[in-house]
Order: C-alpha cells, then structure tokens, then sequence
C-alpha cells in the first residue's frame, strides 16, 4: 500500500485526541486464521478507497486468530477490532458495532470476492437502497468456486424458500458480499451468531421494511489452502431453520390447513364404508383412524401458527398483519371457548350413539366398521375441542404480559 493511502486512512479514522470519526464506507471482513489471503483482501481494500476517493476504513472483525492475521491486517492499513463471541455472524456483529462509516460493504477475507471492484455497491447505497446484495449466479462463479451442493442444490432451494416465504426478490440469499447503510441495520438488533446470520440480515431488512437491491458479482476459487469454515449440512439446515422461524405461516399454519382438509377429505370418502381403489388396494377403518389423527396434527398446527405469529407481532421481531388482527379480533377467547363446548357436546353425541348403539344388541357383538367410525369421530371432534380451547387459553396467557 502507498505511503498517501495510509495517510489518508489515518487522518480519516480519528483526530489529533483519538476521537473516531464519521467515514462515508467501512470495507468489512470477519476473520479466523485467514493470514493466507488476508493481507491480499486488505491492500485490495486499501486500493479501491484511494482509487475511488471515497472516505473509508478497512476493519479486520477478529474472531481469534492463532495464525498472525492481525498484525498482516494492521501492517495492510486495516483496523482490527477483536470479537471473542465464536462464529460467522457473531464476527459480523462485532464489526458491524465498532464500524466508523455510514456504509459498511462486507465480504469475507479468503480472496473470493474482489474487494477492489465495489462501485455497484457504493452507487447503489448513495441512491437510497438500504441493502445491497451481491448475486453470485447472475455475476459468474469461477470453476471450483462453490461446491455442487451449495450451487445446485443449497443456495439455490434456500433462496427459493426464502423467496416464498418472505417475498424478498433477491436471487443469492447467502452471497458474503453485500453493502448496507450501518445504522439501518444496527436498528434490527441482529442475533443469530453462525452462517444464518447470511438469512437473518435478508430477512429482518425485509420485515422492517428496508429497501433491498441486488447487483452481480463474481466469485473466485478462494486462495485458502484449508478447508473452508462453511459445514454443508450443519449450515444448511441453521440457515432452514432460521427460515422456519421467521414464518410461522409456512412452517405451521400452511401444512395445518393442507392436514386438515387431507384429513377431511379422508373422514367424508370412508365414512360410508371400505373404499376399494384397486383390487389389491382396499381402505377400510384403519385409514379412517389415520385420518381422523391427521385432521387432529392439522388443527394443532394451525394453532400454533396463529399463536407464534401473534407473539411475534407483538414482540417486534415479525410484522403486524391486519388479516391476522381481524381473525384475533373475532375469535375472542369467549368465542372459540363456545365454540369448543360446541364442538365438544357434538362428540359426546357421537360417543352416545356409539354406546347405544351398542347397548341395542345387549352389549354384544357390534357391526365393528359402523360403530367404530362413529365412536372415532366422536372422538376426534372431542380432542378438537380440547386443543381449541387449551390454545385460546395459550393465546390469552402469551399476550398478556406484552399488552401490560
């Protein structure tokens, strides 16, 4: 690096008293025993900020190297700040708080992404956007870049889930290069401390309603000799479950309904009798049980959904939905009580009849089939009943505190 832009990036990091300044774009890269390609990212770095003349900083989010990096990144020009806390997002936390610019453009210290070539970034954080998101798939990725699964299999199902759970149009959910304005992003108080950090980031921007562009960018073979700190499976399925989380829709209250009307579907097409589809293929009452547990998981599931989507609304970390304000509003704890008592005195009645029914032949031999789908309904609109009314209880206890 030139002796001008380590001048430069003297002066613009703090005055005479040691007092930071505000720069207009802190370069991030978390880092863990990268002295490999680290000094390589930096003095890239270092060149596109004397280049562009843009006010900058590079800041090194240690995350406890062994291998010297910190003094390569500090003899680079960068600053180096330490985070203790393990992990990918607990390094970018760490920076993200002690950055001095108003833009922080991060990406990662292994020399796959080109740090000198940022403009698309920097042009669309100065027109407004809040986040800006590489896309490797639309940009180019070099040969051995990304390995099959993460680029066939991975990325590309992980973004479509994320795509269809959220509407977020952004094509590369989990590209480590990407911009935002600093103090947008340090308003969603992010938490999550591994590779889903990559989906929390997208996904809160979005809630919060953020403004999200995307540019291409290209990915290279990164320049480390050891294996990357990227598991395919563990990563993969944090950044799932990270997902699933964020929207109890589809993670409950979606594959409720789906449960319910199979269930359903099934009660209406065996309740007269056994149904032969083929001539080896006959369903008889043990598929009416079947189905009458499946209407049971579906209606738990489309509670719990209503239940976790309200107490995230009302914690802040999901968006409040007038549709779902309205349901609540009708379904007063009162009302889905009577209708639970409803629901319950109609499957005492089928248990009666059943038991008449039984009663009729002197408490001997039943017509098995006929009885017993009566009896199972009865039952099942009973434990309906119960979860219905156990969840209206749930939903009353979770909002409480929050209201008060």
């Amino acid at each position: 690096m030139s002796q001008q832009a380590r001048t430069l990036s003297d002066d613009r990091f703090g005055d005479a008293s040691g007092t930071p300044q505000t720069v207009e774009l802190t370069i991030l890269m978390p880092c863990l025993n990268e002295a490999e390609t680290l000094g390589v990212c930096v003095d890239k770095a270092m060149a596109y900020l004397a280049r562009s003349g843009i006010s900058g900083e590079v800041l090194i989010a240690d995350n406890g190297s062994t291998d010297g990096s910190q003094a390569i990144a500090t003899a680079g020009g960068a600053r180096v700040v330490p985070v203790p806390e393990r992990g990918y997002g607990a390094a970018l936390k760490g920076g993200i708080a002690a950055a001095r610019g108003r833009y922080i453009i991060m990406g990662d210290a292994d020399d796959s992404y080109d740090s000198s070539q940022l403009d698309a970034f920097v042009e669309r954080l100065r027109a407004g956007s809040d986040v800006v998101m590489g896309n490797r798939f639309q940009g180019g990725i070099g040969p051995g870049a990304m390995p099959f699964l993460h680029r066939y299999l991975g990325n590309p199902v992980l973004s479509f889930l994320g795509r269809l759970f959220f509407r977020i149009n952004v094509g590369d959910f989990h590209c480590g290069l990407r911009g935002f304005n600093t103090q947008a992003i340090r308003a969603l108080r992010l938490e999550t401390s591994g590779m889903e950090f990559a989906s929390e980031m997208v996904v809160r921007a979005s809630i919060a309603g953020l403004s999200i562009a995307e540019v291409p960018t290209t990915l290279k073979k990164d320049g480390r000799s050891r294996p990357p700190h990227l598991k395919t499976w563990r990563d993969g399925w944090r950044h799932l479950r990270f997902l699933l989380v964020y929207s109890p829709r589809w993670l409950f209250f979606y594959p409720g309904v789906v449960l319910v009307l199979l269930g359903a579907l099934g009660l209406i097409a065996l309740y007269p009798g056994p149904l032969t589809v083929t001539p080896r293929l006959r369903l008889d009452i043990h598929t009416f049980l079947v189905a009458a547990m499946t209407v049971l998981v579906g209606v738990q599931a489309m509670s719990f959904g209503l239940v976790a989507r309200r107490y995230g609304a009302l914690l802040g970390f999901l968006p409040a939905s007038e549709d779902l304000e309205r349901v609540l509003h009708a379904f007063s704890l009162e009302r889905v009580l009577r209708a639970a008592l409803v629901l319950a005195v109609l499957g005492i009645g089928f248990q009666a009849w059943a038991f008449f029914d039984w009663a009729a032949t002197g408490f001997g031999d039943l017509t098995f089939g006929y009885t017993m789908r009566i009896l199972i309904l009865g039952l099942t609109a009973l434990v309906a009943a119960i979860q219905l009314a156990f969840t209206a209880f749930l939903a009353s206890v979770v909002e409480m505190p929050l209201r008060r």
